[in-house]
C-alpha cells in the first residue's frame, strides 16, 4: 500500500528547510543582484534617449547645421527662406541619388574622397559647386579644364570680378584667396591675379537629353570661407552663396562623413540596412559602461596577508606544487632564486652567521668552510638564472654538493 504525500508552497514567512524564509531569500538575492540591474536599467535608460533624441545642430564644419562661425547654417536658412529645399547628406551615393536635372549639388572640402568617389561624382547629371575641392574632384569634375594652384595669399584689396558672368557682377569685389587656374579649356575665370590665379571658374558642357541637350554647369570656388557664418557677410560672399546655391529649387548639400566608401546611388553603407543612424553612438556608450563596469568589479591587488589555511598540508607537497607551477610557467628564474635563497640562508646558520649578514659575509663564510675559490661559490649563491631545465637540475645538484660539504665534520 502507498500513501500519497502532497506539499504546498511555504507561505511568505514560513521557515523552508534551510532555516530561510521566501523573503529573506528574495531579499538577499536582491542584494546581490541590485547593482547589475541598477547599471543595466541606467544603460537602457541612456539607450532609449539616443534613439529618440537627436541633436538639432552639428560642430561639422562647412555644415547646414553648424550654427558656429565655420558652419554654413546662416546660408541654409536664407536659402530655406528664399523657397530653396535644402537638402543636407553625408553620403556620396545619398548625394548622387537625390541631385539630377534640374538641381544644384554643392560638395564641401572633403578631404577622405575616393578616387571612384570623385568620378561618380563627376558624372552627375546636376549643377555642381564645388568649395575648396582637391586637385582630383576638380580635374575629374572640369575634364581637367580646371586645376588647383599653390596656396596663394589673401589679396590686401578687394579685387573686381573680371569676367561677365552674372554670379560675380552680383557679388562684385571680392577678398577671397585664389587657386584656380585653367588649363586652356572652355572656362571662364574671375577674380583672377595677373598670374591667371582666380577665386572661382566655371565651366559648361553639353549634357544630351531625351529632347535634346542642356548645359551643365561646374563651378569652383577655390576658398569655401563665403559658405561660412563667420564670413559671409564680408564683401560680397552673401551675394555669391546665394547666387551659386539659389540657382534651382532644389539643393543637395554634400559634406561627406570620413567613413562614407559609397560611390554609387543604390549603394547602401555597411551595415546600412540593419543598424539605425544612432547605433554608433549607442555602441561607444555601451562600451563606455562595459570599460567601467569592469575597473569596478575587476580584482584589485594589494598587499600580501597571510592567513591560516583551513587545513593541515605536508610541506613535501606544497614544495612540489609550487614546482609544477614553476615549471607549467618556465620561470626557472624563480625557482633559482628560491633554491639559492634556501641554500644560503641554511649555509648562513651552519656557519654561525645572522640572517641579516649580507652575500659578501656569506660567500666569504663559505669559502673558509669548504676550501672553494670564492667566484665559484658566489657563482652557485648568487648567479645568474639558468637558461633551461638542464642548467636548473644542474644547478640544484651543485648547490645540494656545496651545503654537503660544509655541513661535513
Amino acid at each position: 500500500m502507498t500513501t500519497d504525500v502532497y506539499t504546498t508552497a511555504p507561505a511568505d514567512g514560513a521557515t523552508v528547510g534551510d532555516g530561510t524564509t521566501l523573503r529573506s531569500r528574495a531579499a538577499r538575492r536582491w542584494r546581490s543582484a541590485r547593482w547589475t540591474v541598477l547599471v543595466v536599467s541606467a544603460l537602457l535608460v541612456v539607450v532609449l534617449l539616443l534613439s529618440v533624441s537627436r541633436p538639432l545642430t552639428s560642430a561639422v564644419p562647412y555644415s547646414p547645421d553648424n550654427p558656429r562661425d565655420n558652419g554654413g547654417r546662416a546660408v541654409a536658412e536664407v536659402l530655406a527662406d528664399q523657397g530653396v529645399e535644402v537638402e543636407h547628406v553625408t553620403r556620396v551615393a545619398d548625394a548622387l541619388r537625390a541631385a539630377g536635372p534640374g538641381t544644384t549639388l554643392l560638395v564641401v572640402p572633403a578631404p577622405y574622397l575616393l578616387d571612384e568617389q570623385a568620378e561618380a561624382l563627376a558624372g552627375t547629371e546636376a549643377d555642381v559647386v564645388l568649395a575648396g575641392a582637391d586637385g582630383l574632384l576638380l580635374e575629374r569634375a572640369t575634364d581637367g579644364v580646371l586645376e588647383r594652384t599653390p596656396q596663394l595669399a589673401d589679396p590686401a584689396d578687394p579685387v573686381e570680378p573680371g569676367c561677365e558672368l552674372p554670379v560675380a557682377t552680383a557679388a562684385g569685389t571680392s577678398r577671397l584667396t585664389p587657386g584656380i587656374t585653367s588649363s586652356g579649356g572652355d572656362a571662364t575665370l574671375c577674380w583672377a591675379d595677373d598670374a591667371g590665379n582666380a577665386v572661382l571658374g566655371q565651366v559648361r558642357h553639353d549634357v544630351p537629353t531625351s529632347s535634346g541637350t542642356r548645359v551643365r554647369t561646374v563651378t569652383a570656388v577655390d576658398d569655401p570661407a563665403f559658405l561660412t557664418n563667420g564670413a559671409v557677410l564680408e564683401d560680397g560672399n552673401a551675394a555669391l552663396a546665394l547666387h551659386l546655391l539659389g540657382a534651382h529649387e532644389r539643393l543637395v548639400w554634400l559634406v561627406q562623413d570620413p567613413m562614407d566608401v559609397t560611390s554609387a546611388p543604390d549603394q547602401a553603407a555597411p551595415g546600412g540596412a540593419i543598424l539605425p543612424p544612432w547605433a554608433g553612438a549607442v555602441g561607444l556608450w555601451a562600451l563606455l559602461v562595459a570599460l567601467v563596469a569592469v575597473l569596478w568589479r575587476s580584482r584589485r591587488l594589494g598587499r600580501l596577508v597571510p592567513e591560516n589555511l583551513p587545513v593541515v598540508v605536508r610541506a613535501a607537497e606544497t614544495t612540489r606544487g609550487r614546482g609544477r607551477l614553476y615549471r607549467r610557467s618556465r620561470s626557472r628564474g624563480h625557482a633559482a632564486a628560491g633554491l639559492r635563497a634556501a641554500t644560503a640562508d641554511r649555509l648562513a646558520r651552519r656557519v654561525g652567521l645572522p640572517r641579516s649578514a649580507d652575500a659578501t659575509a656569506v660567500t666569504d663564510a663559505v669559502v673558509r668552510a669548504t676550501g672553494r675559490p670564492a667566484r665559484e661559490v658566489a657563482d652557485l649563491l648568487y648567479g645568474p638564472p639558468p637558461a633551461d631545465d638542464a642548467a636548473l637540475t644542474a644547478l640544484a645538484r651543485r648547490l645540494d654538493t656545496l651545503e654537503s660539504e660544509v655541513y661535513r665534520p
